[in-house]
């Protein structure tokens, strides 16, 4: 029986490792039932953390904000908004002009039947069926309430035309998603559809089609507004929620920072847990956990391990700028190092090649359709990155 041990990378901590173990494990033994997944968490115990309680941070900041539009295509872009405001393209609509709207005030407009149908949702067939794989059904309903109390939604109606119902249909739809997925995340819950592009798209679709028999797809108008509404998170919210946001983001550098000075307790506990499961090893890690493991291979021969795989790592990028702290840039990796699968994604910024670089590396790409961070977390939800891992992994 062979042994995956899953490493996490940066920032990552009990509930969000253990919602993307079960999908690591679930996705694994779909394919292979005989193989024994592990998991390694080590930053519960050994991740970075306020030791004072915050008490280094000044109440004021400046912030630079990345504008991603020349970047992202436009569709990424659109989710990039969504996932942070799920009113976001609902805003847009409200203010589009409708050229072909009623000169009657008291006949129906054409949107009447779809705001009908939006207050009468009935979630069934494959529709109930997806949301419970999505892992939002439970959320589904307090998130379409969300929407329709919202100003953006009661806005849109004077402007809808007979020939626009399948673009706010579908709009509609993204924004209920969207909701659903936001409300996980404030409950700290971390369901498949947060990194599944093809499960989160085929949702919309379905809600869209209960709605009204749309033109699926983004509406043409909207998708032209993005790049020139587009704007960031403005300085003036940081300052004002600076202690949250910090909170909130604050393992993700933190942890790059502590592994740096202080990385062999990390490596020892990744040691340790490579000790107590059975050969042969594939060690599967993520992020930092890949610089992780690269630098424990390094540091000493552990025979156990027949396979290391990294997924969206930084540790060809820091050996070539000659910061990998086990091995100068030049030096050759030791004969005794595994075998190594690189998965990279070009949206994930955090994610590097080393095939170039390292002769026993194998890079595979793989297109997750995410906008960056999502697009570093979303790797497993991905099935070519659960083709090239299960290739690897001995019988």
């Amino acid at each position: 029986m062979a042994s995956v041990i899953f490493v996490h990378g940066i920032g990552v901590r009990g509930r969000e490792y253990e919602a993307t173990f079960k999908t690591i494990e679930k996705k694994i033994h779909a394919q292979r039932l005989d193989i024994k997944v592990i998991p390694c968490l080590w930053g519960d115990e050994l991740g970075a953390r306020l030791g004072a309680n915050g008490a280094s941070i000044p109440t004021y900041d400046q912030t630079l904000a990345l504008n991603m539009a020349e970047e992202e295509d436009r569709e990424v872009l659109l989710w990039a908004h969504l996932y942070r405001e799920p009113l976001y393209e609902l805003q847009l609509l409200s203010l589009k002009t409708n050229e072909q709207g009623s000169n009657n005030p008291f006949a129906d407009s054409p949107g009447d039947e779809l705001r009908s149908r939006v207050d009468r949702l009935i979630l069934r067939g494959e529709l109930q069926v997806k949301l419970a794989e999505a892992g939002i059904a439970e959320v589904f309903d307090e998130a379409r309430e969300a929407i329709i109390r919202s100003d953006a939604y009661n806005e849109l109606w004077q402007n809808i035309s007979a020939e626009s119902l399948g673009e706010y249909s579908n709009a509609i739809a993204r924004a209920i998603v969207a909701q659903a997925m936001l409300i996980c995340e404030e409950q700290e819950k971390y369901p498949p559809v947060l990194t599944n592009v093809k499960l989160r798209d085929r949702l919309v679709e379905l809600v869209s089609l209960a709605l009204v028999e749309a033109e699926l797809g983004l509406g043409n108008w909207v998708l032209g507004q993005i790049a020139r509404l587009a704007l960031p998170i403005g300085t003036s919210y940081l300052v004002r929620k600076r202690g949250v946001v910090t909170n909130k983001i604050s393992p993700m550098p933190s942890d790059i920072l502590l592994y740096q000075a202080r990385g062999e307790k990390i490596r020892n506990f990744i040691k340790q847990t490579i000790e107590q499961a059975e050969p042969p090893v594939v060690l599967l890690a993520h992020s930092l956990g890949g610089i992780a493991c690269v630098d424990l291979m390094v540091e000493q021969p552990l025979p156990q391990v027949v396979h290391l795989v990294t997924v969206g790592s930084q540790a060809p990028f820091l050996y070539e700028i000659n910061a990998l702290c086990s091995l100068e840039f030049g030096q050759p990796l030791p004969e005794y190092f595994p075998e190594w699968l690189n998965i990279y994604d070009l949206r994930d910024f955090l994610s590097y090649k080393g095939g170039k670089i390292f002769s026993k590396v194998r890079d595979e790409e793989v297109i997750s359709k995410q906008p960056f961070p999502r697009s570093h977390g979303a790797y497993w939800e991905n099935d070519r990155t659960w083709k090239c891992i299960m290739e690897i992994i001995p019988r």
